[in-house]
């Protein structure tokens, strides 16, 4: 009877019709719905500037919609939200999921409509210190979400904390899913060609903005050079200006830098190049680049400090540190690089969790099970 009943439920959540909208984290949205149509009747809806990232890494069998979204700035955004609602009604979804916009004309939109059923994943509830890609008044209007939401989802207990004490959100609303593993979109982005792991390499990846703590690890490097000569350091992705970090100039043997977008296909590349990914945050919520780190078998060193203290489990998947501690963080990366029975230990915890908590059939059933909450569903 157990059997029949569990079966029953599966094929109850099948039945429910989901419309997945997203304007952004577009990995996590790919990851999501392969393995959610797995679950439920889907359709994905987002912009057009997007379906390019989009549309060779989605399940054939997830109905993709698209339509057009200008820069925030041009009013044209009110007809493109007209025709998002139209599209939504049309659908007439038993539970409309949003990922987090950062879009005050979506925020708007929300305030003034009457939605289906509401799912919002929250992936950053304040903005980050210096991040300067976030839209005008979009930490203020994004709080709508907040509120107009049925059920909510973040990927750490700190941030269903944040939302409960400051935001005065029920906590039966709040569910916590963890960030899965991005490591194997971006296998199956990257050639077909296996990079040998290089032994004492370092990697800084992601937007460069004051928050990710990159002069930390700057000033750690020579400290680790003394112990280890032939560590390296790969710091790839846009921001800042990087000059700003090397204002007299750099050891080309000592730092690769790639101050740019990173080609999508690439991207595993530097992954599966380096050995340890480092993340000296003086601030965080949740990191997808701990969640690709881990898929790509890059072992994690990080400073303990918001999300970054649940995604990391210390001395078991990687390493903890003090935030703007440049000696603790120093002397990490050099544990680390100096033991290879460690480093097979923790690549082996990580894998595990890839196909634990990490894993996104186990995320995608969790999610479909908060729809069926929320709708009511009654199972016989």
């Amino acid at each position: 009877m157990l059997k029949l009943s569990k079966l029953k439920e599966n094929i109850i959540l099948i039945m429910i019709k989901v419309a997945l909208l997203h304007f952004c984290f577009e990995d996590y949205t790919i990851e999501l719905a392969n393995s959610l149509v797995k679950y439920v009747d889907l359709t994905l809806i987002h912009p057009e500037r997007i379906s390019r990232i989009c549309s060779k890494a989605l399940d054939s069998n997830i109905r993709v919609i698209s339509f057009k979204k200008p820069r925030m700035r041009d009013p044209g955004n009110f007809l493109s939200m007209v025709n998002m609602m139209n599209i939504i009604k049309d659908i007439q979804p038993d539970v409309l999921h949003v990922q987090e916009t950062n879009d005050p004309w979506y925020d708007w939109t929300l305030l003034l409509n009457k939605m289906p059923p509401l799912v919002t994943t929250i992936h950053d509830i304040f903005p980050h210190p210096g991040d300067k890609m976030n839209a005008f008044g979009s930490k203020y209007t994004k709080r709508i979400s907040f509120y107009r939401s049925q059920q909510l989802i973040v990927h750490t207990h700190q941030l269903k904390k944040i939302l409960i004490e400051q935001f005065r959100i029920p906590q039966e609303r709040v569910n916590v899913l963890p960030h899965g593993e991005l490591g194997s979109l971006y296998q199956r982005r990257g050639s077909q060609d296996i990079q040998p792991r290089e032994p004492f390499t370092l990697l800084f990846f992601g937007r460069i903005f004051p928050y990710k703590g990159l002069k930390y690890l700057l000033e750690a490097m020579p400290l680790i050079a003394e112990s280890i000569p032939e560590v390296k350091l790969i710091i790839a992705g846009r921001g800042d200006n990087i000059k700003q970090y090397f204002p007299n100039g750099y050891d080309e043997k000592r730092y690769e830098i790639i101050n740019d977008f990173i080609p999508l296909e690439e991207v595993g590349n530097l992954f599966q190049r380096s050995t340890v990914t480092i993340l000296p945050y003086i601030e965080s919520s949740q990191s997808g680049v701990a969640a690709l780190s881990y898929g790509m078998g890059t072992l994690v060193v990080a400073s303990d400090v918001g999300g970054l203290s649940e995604i990391v489990h210390d001395k078991e998947d990687g390493l903890l540190v003090p935030p703007c501690d440049v000696r603790a963080l120093a002397d990490a990366i050099i544990c680390l690089l100096s033991d290879r029975d460690l480093q097979q230990r923790m690549q082996t915890a990580a894998r595990v969790r890839c196909q634990q908590d990490l894993n996104w059939l186990n995320i995608a059933a969790k999610t479909a099970e908060i729809y069926h909450r929320e709708i009511n569903i009654n199972i016989s």
